[in-house]
């Protein structure tokens, strides 16, 4: 199993926001932070493409992960602190569920032999071990410099 390169990117940009958004929370629970960057700044440092970073902050910000405030002293924040965030959060945000196999998809009917498939039933569970292996990861761990 290997992760796309989309999520690979998302999980880089997201490591990088974690290290400079600086979040806190406020006294009035509010979450604060000490630094907003742009989708520029962060294809800048990361060495990624701005027009994938962008895309990517895109799909972020719809997940709940990023929150994105235009104008005048807006930028790209963390929409929540970088321990409450998983690598699971991260790749089901680009990749949609974690999944090993399609045939436990609904409408998709691509395997030959899922009608007398002895172990499709297993299938759930592998992926539920797989998915809390992934959400065992928190973001600042990610954010780790030389880790």
């Amino acid at each position: 199993m290997r992760l796309s390169s989309m999520a690979d990117y998302a999980v880089v940009i997201m490591a990088a926001a974690s290290r400079h958004c600086g979040c806190a929370i406020r006294e009035s629970g509010e979450l604060g932070l000490r630094v907003r960057l742009s989708a520029g700044q962060l294809a800048e440092e990361t060495g990624l493409p701005a027009p994938t970073v962008q895309k990517l902050v895109s799909r972020l910000v719809a997940a709940g992960l990023l929150h994105s405030t235009r104008g005048m002293g807006g930028g790209i924040r963390l929409a929540r602190p970088a321990a409450a965030i998983t690598l699971a959060d991260i790749v089901e945000a680009v990749e949609g569920p974690i999944a090993m196999t399609a045939c436990l998809e609904e409408g998709r009917h691509e395997c030959t032999l899922e009608e007398a498939c002895s172990v499709r039933g297993h299938w759930p569970i592998v992926n539920e071990v797989l998915r809390d292996a992934l959400a065992g990861v928190p973001l600042t761990r990610l954010a780790e410099a030389g880790q």
